[in-house]
């Protein structure tokens, strides 16, 4: 995938426009779309021939909280077609599963590796709470569970949080909550479990990697007796599995600030080169998507 400023040659356009600040925070519905957005949607189908060839079909955005349904017709043919990059987790609703893309969590952290055999597990599951954050009543059995730790940030201590969900055996989620600490967790060797009200379609790079193979998802319906009942039934070697796959995948979900092969960079470029528009596969010259940057302030 290159860039070309050749609009002929070009079978990829990312449509480019400014967006407020987000102000919303976890599984908040972001705003309607904007006015402002509809005429920059309306100008590019005017000024250039690009749009109407495919009725944005071989165009991608970027929108962190997703774009919401409308009735214009411009938002409908962006919604509808183009692919939508936006931030993990999305609102219900925002997110089309064979079109769409969700980022890797951007998260910093020092990577440690540890082996699943060289720790006794104090506890069986560790969760991290968002401080101000409303416990549902799973969470409040979850917390006077004996072999389950729950604390809410700020912890008093860095270094204590991580011992603690180093000798957890799962380190648990709730989705729509702050997961940013996911592959972290991953890369410390702890199993995620993803707490969820609903089937899950937008996990980053489902298009790459099998989040079955490293992370257990859990519905909330069972309460914290159906989720210890899941958990205990996790065989060791299929354990082990889920440790190493989650370990081994930690290179595709990092960010760094040179992109470097195969991290979350290249892995989202990829998914874009998945989903590309099979009439402009190829192009004139045999190669993938290109991408010509259209629209503007």
């Amino acid at each position: 995938m290159g860039q070309t400023t050749g609009t002929i040659r070009a079978s990829s356009f990312i449509f480019i426009y400014k967006t407020p600040a987000p102000h919303f925070i976890f599984n908040l519905h972001p705003p309607s779309p904007s006015s402002t957005l509809v005429r920059h949607i309306r100008n590019i189908r005017i000024n250039f021939p690009f749009w109407n060839r495919t009725l944005g079909a071989d165009h991608f955005y970027l929108s962190a909280a997703g774009v919401d349904l409308s009735s214009d017709r411009n938002i409908v043919e962006l919604k509808k077609n183009s692919v939508q990059i936006s931030c993990f987790p999305t609102s219900s609703g925002l997110f089309i599963p064979h079109k769409d893309i969700t980022l890797p969590l951007i998260h910093s952290f020092q990577l440690i590796p540890q082996s699943v055999n060289d720790v006794n597990f104090t506890y069986l599951g560790y969760m991290k709470l968002t401080a101000g954050q409303t416990p549902s009543n799973l969470i409040e059995e979850i917390s006077v569970h004996p072999e389950f730790i729950v604390e809410y940030e700020p912890v008093s201590k860095k270094e204590n949080k991580k011992e603690k969900f180093k000798n957890s055996r799962f380190c648990l989620f709730v989705y729509g909550s702050d997961m940013t600490w996911m592959v972290e967790v991953m890369a410390s060797g702890c199993v995620p479990v993803v707490i969820m009200d609903r089937p899950l379609q937008d996990m980053p790079l489902m298009d790459v990697v099998d989040w079955s193979e490293m992370a257990v998802f859990v519905g909330v319906k069972g309460g914290v007796k159906g989720l210890k009942r899941v958990l205990d039934g996790i065989e060791k070697s299929r354990y082990e599995r889920l440790v190493e796959s989650g370990v081994a995948a930690t290179h595709h979900l990092v960010w760094n600030a040179e992109p470097q092969a195969h991290d979350a960079f290249h892995m989202v470029v990829y998914q874009l080169w998945l989903r590309r528009d099979t009439e402009g596969d190829g192009g004139g010259d045999g190669g993938g998507w290109r991408r010509v940057m259209v629209g503007g302030g």
